[in-house]
């Protein structure tokens, strides 16, 4: 088990290293001269345009940026943003509670629908009640999660037009308001996949020598089912709801956008269009760094799970 978690371990460093590079490099494809947007279109002296690029140390190499960055991540100093002249440490900290919020409470709305969902239609395979969640599948997996944003509005504007969805909070009754849709249109169009595999991976345990074994022996079938057939099933979901809290963490962006939400997404949207370096190196590192960490966490549940995953 240590040999395993430590393998993991070096390909989670490996994996933040190289994104850490990426990352700094594409931000400056951008041909914008954040010396510009430093000082907002104003004309000043060469010996101003000076002092500003030693302050933000643009006089120096990519080399040496890169380091001074890297080193500022162990601080907790992810250097000050061009466009808004805070720190970008402050400023995520002032966003992350709407955007984590979203990922969080989207990530349980999905699978607290999915995984019941996917059972029941593994168990009622080929019944009315599996045709009927199968259709309602496939209408959630066609709308992405922009036009559910969109729709929402509209059918909660007509319904329900008192509903505060948008604007900012002072309270966790204001924030739960703010947050629930948005989330439910990010989890709606990965609900279909996420059920779907739960299905599919039941209806193999199911079809199983051990279980038809241990029904004919008298034993309750749901406890079977749920006690064996579904841990024996999990595994394929945990892979891919790994995968879809890195969607999840993206599709925040577009919904914040949609509903107006001052989240992580919208200030990226903002940094990259100004060319504001430690502003989108900042919010796509940790964005990077929270989504390696969940798949690494997850990676170490495969092996408690199954202990021949640990073996390969």
């Amino acid at each position: 088990m240590r040999s395993y978690i430590g393998n993991r371990a070096l390909q989670y460093a490996i994996v933040l290293i190289a994104s850490s590079i990426i990352i700094f490099f594409m931000v400056r494809l951008n041909p914008t001269d954040p010396v510009a947007v430093i000082l907002g279109g104003k004309q000043t002296t060469p010996e101003t345009i000076a002092n500003i690029r030693a302050d933000f140390h643009l006089d120096k190499s990519y080399v040496e940026q890169y380091r001074i960055w890297v080193f500022g991540i162990f601080r907790g100093d992810l250097g000050m943003s061009f466009k808004y002249r805070q720190a970008v440490s402050s400023l995520i900290r002032d966003r992350l509670p709407v955007t984590g919020g979203i990922v969080i409470l989207s990530s349980l709305i999905l699978l607290l629908v999915s995984i019941p969902t996917g059972i029941i239609t593994a168990v009622r395979q080929n019944s009315a009640l599996d045709t009927v969640i199968s259709v309602i599948q496939l209408i959630l997996v066609a709308c992405p999660p922009f036009l559910t944003s969109i729709l929402m509005i509209w059918i909660i504007t007509l319904a329900a037009p008192a509903f505060p969805f948008t604007g900012s909070f002072t309270n966790p009754g204001q924030y739960f308001q703010r947050i629930i849709l948005p989330s439910v249109a990010l989890a709606f169009s990965m609900i279909a996949l996420t059920s779907r595999i739960v299905k599919s991976s039941m209806v193999e345990q199911i079809q199983s020598n051990y279980h038809m074994t241990a029904v004919s022996k008298g034993m309750d079938p749901w406890a079977v089912i749920m006690g064996h057939c579904f841990k024996n099933a999990i595994i394929p979901v945990i892979t891919v709801f790994g995968t879809q809290f890195g969607i999840l963490i993206v599709g925040s962006v577009l919904v914040e956008s949609v509903f107006s939400l001052a989240g992580l997404g919208s200030i990226l949207m903002e940094g990259v269009k100004a060319s504001d370096y430690p502003l989108v190196q900042g919010i796509t590192i940790l964005l990077v760094f929270v989504f390696m960490t969940i798949s690494t966490v997850l990676d170490m549940v495969y092996g408690i799970i199954d202990p021949r995953i640990r073996l390969r």
